[in-house]
């Protein structure tokens, strides 16, 4: 049988209501001394005595757990994410728990009200899909949320991603430099913040370049291998296809290598590509694969700071961080010779703005 309070008053000769003081690390709160401290912190382990942690939560209301939801923990990115999650909530003294959504909206409701029934004291949501009628439901019941990467524009909650429109840029617009004009994007699941501002940004980069934006060019469904794969193998096979891919995700990049090794393309020779996502194994492909880097230990930092502010300060004002992406140029872009401009002989007017690879 477990000790209790009890036990460990009679041992040390103080009351109850000061072990519990004592044990919960108030000493200070209600200014108990270093030698009582002691005394009943070495007399609790003598007696074996464990805190219910459970009984606590239910007496202050609060369980010291944060729920975590992602879209896949299988892709790099996210896994990155709840690792840095993980050591960032430790650090602030709380649990948590994992829900992996697996890219369904359905899935991603039942973690919520999974969650809420363990009466989790905050979120941290990376959403799926386009509707957050869910999510407004914490809110509403001014409960601590905190969204990453996968956001919403038309719903105020506290949120941390990267400034998806600058990091298309910064890609397309590398792509551009290299002589690229015939560029392709296999996008994620369209509607949703990422993606939208993803390809935002690689029509913002062609338009400032005067070329034609080719809606054939822009495909994809989801943001998973097959998508990039099947969206490849559709490229490769057009009568004009593109010089470079550029993908909204590193597992459609995956799905995009597979694709071009079956089709015989190599890369960066036949083919160029760029993601977004900066995955760790990216610099061992061969070739090393070129990337839009995002911050993913400053998007947890900031995501947990945010969250324990919001838990601390329910009243506070909500915000919305952009952080900056960082393009790492490796070996999978080439650059291309143009040696005529298309557009010159067609009267003046301007064509698809395609380049002719020199030799």
């Amino acid at each position: 049988m477990s000790s209790t309070l009890k036990d460990i008053a009679n041992k040390t000769g103080v009351s109850v209501s000061t072990v519990s003081r004592v044990l919960h690390d108030d000493s200070k709160k209600y200014k108990i001394s270093v030698e009582t401290t002691a005394r009943v912190k070495s007399a609790a382990k003598d007696l074996g005595y464990r805190v219910n942690a459970l009984a606590r939560g239910l007496r202050q209301q609060k369980t010291s757990e944060v729920g975590i939801i992602v879209p896949d923990i299988s892709n790099p990115f996210f896994s990155e994410i709840v690792k840095n999650l993980a050591g960032e909530l430790r650090k602030k003294g709380y649990n948590f728990i994992v829900y992996d959504s697996d890219e369904d909206p359905n899935i991603e409701i039942s973690g919520v009200k999974s969650l809420l029934e363990k009466r989790v004291d905050g979120f941290i949501i990376a959403s799926v899909g386009q509707d957050f009628a869910h999510i407004k439901k914490i809110r509403d019941a001014e409960i601590p949320i905190v969204m990453v990467d996968r956001c919403f524009a038309d719903l105020d909650v506290d949120s941390v991603s990267v400034d998806n429109v600058k990091g298309s840029l910064l890609a397309v617009n590398y792509l551009i430099k290299e002589g690229h004009s015939r560029i392709a994007f296999i996008q994620g699941l369209p509607g949703t913040y990422a993606n939208e501002n993803r390809l935002k940004g690689y029509k913002i980069a062609l338009q400032q370049a005067d070329i034609l934006i080719d809606e054939q060019l822009i495909v994809g469904d989801d943001f998973r291998t097959f998508n990039g794969y099947l969206k490849t193998k559709s490229l490769l096979s057009l009568s004009n296809p593109p010089t470079a891919i550029f993908t909204a995700g590193d597992l459609i990049a995956l799905g995009a290598l597979e694709a071009c090794k079956e089709n015989n393309i190599i890369i960066p020779n036949d083919l160029s590509l760029i993601t977004f996502d900066d995955p760790v194994f990216a610099s061992y492909l061969s070739p090393a694969l070129s990337a839009v880097e995002q911050p993913t230990l400053k998007i947890a930092e900031m995501a947990v700071a945010m969250l324990y502010n919001r838990i601390k300060n329910p009243g506070d004002e909500r915000r919305r961080i952009l952080l900056e992406p960082k393009l790492n140029i490796r070996s999978s872009v080439e650059q291309i010779t143009p040696l005529i401009n298309i557009s010159q002989f067609n009267d003046g007017k301007k064509v698809s703005g395609s380049l002719i690879k020199g030799t």
